[in-house]
Parts: C-alpha cells; structure tokens; sequence
C-alpha cells in the first residue's frame, strides 16, 4: 500500500494511504494489523484515508515496515476466521445521512424525469405493503397513515412528496439498526477473550488447535499467565487462578482436580490441564448478543411512548382529514392532514437522541444496554453501593504490621523479600509496600519454596523463615502463639485480611491487608448530594468493623454488614416498595440478584462476567467518576427528549393550520414538515454537555 507516517507520538502513530481500499477490506486490514505484535488497536478511516494504530514503542518499526510495504490487493481473497475479532463499524452516522442525501439527490434531481415516477412507485410498494396489512389486522397505527400519505401523494401526481415520506423513513431505520449494531459491538469489546489457539492433548502430544476447533471433552493445556479459554474441569494440574473477571476478588482461587474454571479468569501460578465443558462460542458474551439483539427489550420508554403517542394521533389525522372534505369539499386541504402527521418527527428524532447518549456514553468509558436505563437513571434518588471493587479497590494494599520482637520495617523487608519471587495480588502488595517505604530487600534466603495455596518456606542464617496463612503458619507448620498474640490477632481479623510470617519457629509479624477506598470515592458520593441523591448505602459481605469504617470515611446515610445475596434484594425492594427510584453499583456474583432487582444495576470494569451480564450499565473504566457522568447525561437525554416533543407538537399542529388555512400548499407543508424534522434530528446529533 502506498501510505506515508502523517503524525506520531509515543505509542500512536497515524499513517496515510493513497491506494484505494474497498470499504469491504476496512476490517480484513484493521485484522491484519491488529495481528502484529505489539499493536494494542487500530481504527481505519474509510473517510479521511487513514489508519491510527495504538502499540508498544519497542515494536514500532516492525508496524511502520508491514503497513507501508501491504499489499491491499492481497485481502480480496483473505477472510477472517476469528470468533474474537471486534470489526470496525462499517457505516457510522456520517454514511447514513450521506448515503440517505445521495439517494435523494439521484431519484429527486438526477435521475430523468420520466423515470423518476416509476422508481418512486417501486419504492412506494413495501410502505404500502404494510399499510394494508394494518387493514387486514383492523388497526389504526403509523404504518397505516404513512401508506395513506405516500398512497394519495402518488395518486394526486406529487412524487416529489412521496419520495420524501420515505427517505426520512428510511432513514429513521437505519439510525434505529445502527445503535444496535453500536451497542453489540461495545459490549463485544469489553469482553473480547482475544484467544485465538490453544494447545490440545493429543494422546501424549500437545498439538496447537483453533480455539473455535475444540470440542467439549477436549483436554486443554493452560500455562501460568496465561488467560482461561473455555468453561471447563480441572483434570490435572494445580494452579491459583485470578477470577476477578467472574468473582470481582482480586485474591487467586486455588484450582486442583475437579475444580471448575471459566473462560476469561487467568491463570497466576501453577499449570492446568482442564477438560472444556462448553464451546467457545456457548460464553456468557453469546447469551448477552441475544438479549441485546432483542431489540424491544431494549428500546427506552420514550422511543415506546413516542410510536404508541404517534399511533394514538393517527386516528385524528384520518378524522380531520375526513371532516375537512366533509366540510370544503376541498381534498387539497383535507391532505393537509396526512402531509403532516407528527410520525416522521416522533418516530425519527426520539432514537436519534438515544442513539447519540448511546454513542456518547460508550465514548465514556459506559456501556449503556437500553435507552429506557437513560430513563431509569434520570428518575433514581437512591443509590446502594457493594463495597469490595466498587467503593474499595479490588487491589489488596498493607495497611499494617504488627511485630513481635523485631521492628516493624524489618519484618516488612523480610516479607518482601521472600514475597518477591511470587506474582500474586498479596505477594504484589507487599513489595509494593516495601518500596513505598524504600527499603532495599536483598537476597538473604537460600532458594525459597512455594507451597502452593499455603505459603512460602526459606531458610535465612540455616534457620526456617515462612511466611503465608493462618493456616499454614499455625496449624501444618506448628508455630507456637501465645494467647495474648492470639487475643491480638482475632481482634485484627474483624478488620483485616492477615498474612503470617515466623522465624526460627517463633511468630515474628502479621501483615494487616485492605482493600483501601477507592481515590475518587468520597468525590463520587459528595457528586452524588449535589445530583439530588436523598439515600446513599452500602451493603456489604464484610465484617462489621470494615464496613462502618468505611461508611465513616464518606458519609453514607446507611450501611450494612455481613448480608446475603437475597438481604441485598429484600433491602432493594423494600426502598422501591417506598416509591424510590433504586441504583445498584456491584461487581460480584453475590450482587447479581441485587442488580436484576433495582431500576438499574450497574457493573465495574472489574466485575464478575455474570455481573456484567445481568447488569443494566456496565462501566468499562477502572473509576467512579463514569458513574456521575452518565447519571448527568441521562437527565440530559431526558430533558432534550422532552423539548424534542414540544417542538414536534407545536411545529407539525402549525403546518396543519397553515395548510387548513391555505396560508401554504400542501408541497410547501411537506417540505416545511421535512425541514423541521431534519433540524429536530440534526439537533438531537449534537453532543452532550456533561
């Protein structure tokens, strides 16, 4: 391809190309590249002729080399084969109204006028289809008076008209498809596995397999690091795996023989050999296209309250068409009516406004599954949080220690020594914590060994060093404790996630482990008052102590501790059962009954898989700051929707009266009604102010 670099900073760069691509090679090329290592995303303008691509700076010149030296002829006869590929929207807004604007321009002014009739009958015939079908079923709706009014448009000779009616139809159903196609194509992102081989046994062999390829009952072979590709059994094998991605914890889940693992956790120690109970494409990700492609499900009580508005006006349009006649004998007049029928304007502009907060809000980081949750969060007054991973960080962190006959930085530098060689959450938040504090924890141990789901044992001067669990610290390894250190040590408990660690057969420190408030919390909850939030709680597995410091710390107005799953529902229920308008913000399985029961639920980017699926919002974006912008953008929506039908009454009942008072023709009034109906649209594209 002939292309040239146009502009480049660290990790982007923006490439030109002057070869033609066809618009049915955008995605084969964004595949392609996608495919080098090092790029992160690629995003090609079939507008503009270029191609910004996202990487690691290291693997920059490997990038620039392959895209400046493609070949695009090469894609004609290449086709993806890749379950996980997230294409690029084909169309977006700007093709669907260019695309609508050159059909118009070529039935309307281009193509010769002796033509222009006939084509216009041929475009007319699927409208009036459904008109007479609406006969047939004995209703009065939108579809029925829009084939009255291309029908007698037809008869009268004004195809102009006609072919009016129907572009802006038209075009209302392509704006509707494309918020759909939106919405699948964001939520596929957000949970893309990006797995595209994997390795299979094969009798006493491993042998690399197309993910989409393995069957259930295939045994599949997973490295540490690496993520889980199917639902499956462990058959072999001893691991510790990370399901924050299904579970919203952070802390590694340890898996042996006959545990059950899940598509998208991943694999922090050890190595698994799991036997697939589901396909590839039986994830939770397929259930979720399938409810967002019912698209009734998801279209907002507006857009439903607009159609059935529309439905219940075009009664009144035949009626006062019918009595206009009755009364002039004038059908001129009495078209009036039909040329102006409010159903263009509700029926188009309302999605529209939905269709742009859609796109706006996935911008933002939210993926929003319906315009009737906009609705839902414009009217809520109550808020009820989770705690863990949705008000604290789902990142352990060491808020203290406690030692015993040793200083406390030297007991941190021990643990982080012996932690260092050992990639999980709570190994992390030790050394973490030893560098914050700038100590320098050379090797003093001989080869540290791992007791998988227990701990780790040394030997520093000879002498045994251990450090881990309860369990493994007090109970397998037998180091003694006194019952003050004890009495000690249950009363941190209550608060903390505690880590051991003795020498010499002595308990010589216990690590104190939080999951510490999130920076932007008590912002968030403060944003939340000014937004007119009467009720902010927080429900939560956690202990007692845990909790109330936490609803200390930012001022909540209810809290409770150690609940169930079905006490978070009931709670939920009792404050709707109040006349309350209820949020619920959670990431864990156990918030999911909680999610289904409030107006809206809502998931975090780190949540449980199943959260995400039964949640209403799912924020992609590891903050809470997301949370206040698409409560405001959905206020927003609500009032542009409630101009939006001020306008059309007022503007479309105008036309009408000016037409019954032949103040305008009825060409004038269709155009006049067009014009106003593409300026309520065009309005509706713009961006919110959030």
């Amino acid at each position: 391809m002939k292309a040239s670099i146009k502009a480049r900073t660290i990790g982007r760069t923006r490439f030109l190309y002057e070869d033609y691509l066809k618009e049915s090679n955008v995605n084969k090329l964004k595949y392609k590249i996608e495919e080098l290592d090092g790029v992160k995303s690629c995003e090609i303008s079939y507008i503009t002729n270029s191609i910004i691509v996202k990487y690691d700076e290291k693997y920059i010149g490997s990038i620039a080399r392959f895209i400046l030296d493609f070949e695009l002829n090469t894609l004609d006869d290449f086709e993806i084969d890749d379950a996980d590929f997230v294409e690029q929207e084909e169309r977006t807004v700007f093709h669907i109204v260019r695309d609508a604007a050159y059909k118009r321009i070529l039935f309307g002014h281009i193509m010769p006028m002796p033509l222009r009739p006939f084509f216009t009958v041929i475009r007319a015939i699927p409208f009036i289809k459904e008109g007479l079908k609406a006969i047939k079923a004995r209703k009065l709706n939108v579809e029925l008076l829009d084939a009255t009014a291309i029908s007698v448009s037809l008869l009268t000779g004004e195809f102009g008209d006609a072919a009016s009616i129907m572009a802006l139809l038209s075009l209302g159903e392509d704006l509707e498809e494309y918020t759909l196609k939106k919405s699948r194509v964001n939520l596929r992102s957000s949970l893309a596995l990006n797995i595209d081989k994997v390795f299979v046994k094969d009798g006493e062999e491993r042998v690399l397999k197309d993910l989409k390829d393995v069957e259930i009952g295939d045994l599949v072979y997973i490295s540490m690091g690496s993520k889980v590709p199917v639902d499956g059994e462990v058959v072999d094998g001893f691991g510790m795996v990370n399901e924050a991605s299904f579970t919203g914890e952070a802390i590694a889940i340890e898996k042996k023989h006959e545990s059950t693992v899940f598509a998208g956790t991943v694999l922090e120690e050890g190595e698994l050999l799991v036997k697939a109970t589901k396909k590839y494409d039986e994830s939770r990700l397929n259930h979720i296209m399938n409810l967002i492609e019912d698209s009734e499900k998801n279209k907002s009580l507006s857009q439903i309250k607009a159609e059935s508005m529309a439905d219940s006006l075009v009664k009144y349009s035949f009626i006062g068409a019918g009595l206009t006649y009755l009364l002039t004998n004038n059908f001129i007049k009495a078209k009036s009516f039909l040329m102006v029928d409010y159903s263009c304007a509700l029926k188009l502009t309302i999605p529209i406004a939905y269709m742009k907060a859609t796109s706006q809000a996935g911008e933002e980081q939210v993926l929003v599954k319906g315009g009737k949750y906009f609705e839902s969060l414009a009217k809520a007054d109550t808020i009820i949080f989770d705690k863990t991973g949705t008000l604290t960080k789902s990142e352990p962190e060491v808020k203290k220690v406690i030692s015993f006959g040793i200083d406390e930085m030297e007991a941190l530098r021990i643990a982080a020594c012996l932690e260092e060689h050992f990639p999980h959450s709570i190994a992390r938040a030790v050394v973490k914590k030893a560098k914050e504090k700038n100590l320098k924890h050379e090797e003093m141990h001989s080869k540290p060994e791992y007791i998988m789901a227990h701990g780790i044992r040394s030997t520093i001067d000879d002498k045994v060093a251990l450090i881990g669990s309860e369990h493994f610290i007090l109970e397998d390894e037998k180091i003694p404790i006194t019952s003050k250190q004890l009495q000690l040590i249950d009363s941190l408990k209550e608060e903390y996630s505690l880590l051991f660690m003795a020498y010499d057969n002595n308990l010589m420190a216990v690590l104190c482990i939080e999951d510490p408030l999130r920076e932007d919390a008590r912002q968030t909850i403060d944003s939340l008052r000014e937004l007119g939030f009467g009720h902010i709680a927080m429900l939560t597995g956690d202990n007692e102590n845990a909790a109330r410091a936490v609803s200390e710390k930012l001022g909540l107005d209810y809290y409770k501790s150690q609940v169930l799953p079905e006490d978070k529902k009931d709670y939920i229920q009792k404050m709707k059962d109040e006349g309350k308008k209820v949020i619920m913000i959670g990431d864990g399985v156990n918030d999911s009954i909680a999610l289904s029961t409030a107006d809206v639920g809502i998931s975090m980017s780190k949540g449980a898989d199943l959260a995400k699926e039964i949640s209403d919002v799912s924020i992609k974006a590891d903050s809470l700051k997301e949370l206040i912008d698409v409560i405001k953008l959905s206020r927003q929506v609500s009032e542009r929707v409630k101009n939006d039908y001020r306008g059309i009454i007022a503007i479309n009942s105008l036309l009408i009266f000016l037409g019954l008072g032949s103040f305008i023709t009825n060409t004038q009034s269709a155009l006049l009604h067009n014009m106003s109906t593409v300026a309520i649209a065009s309005k509706n594209m713009r961006q919110y102010n959030i």
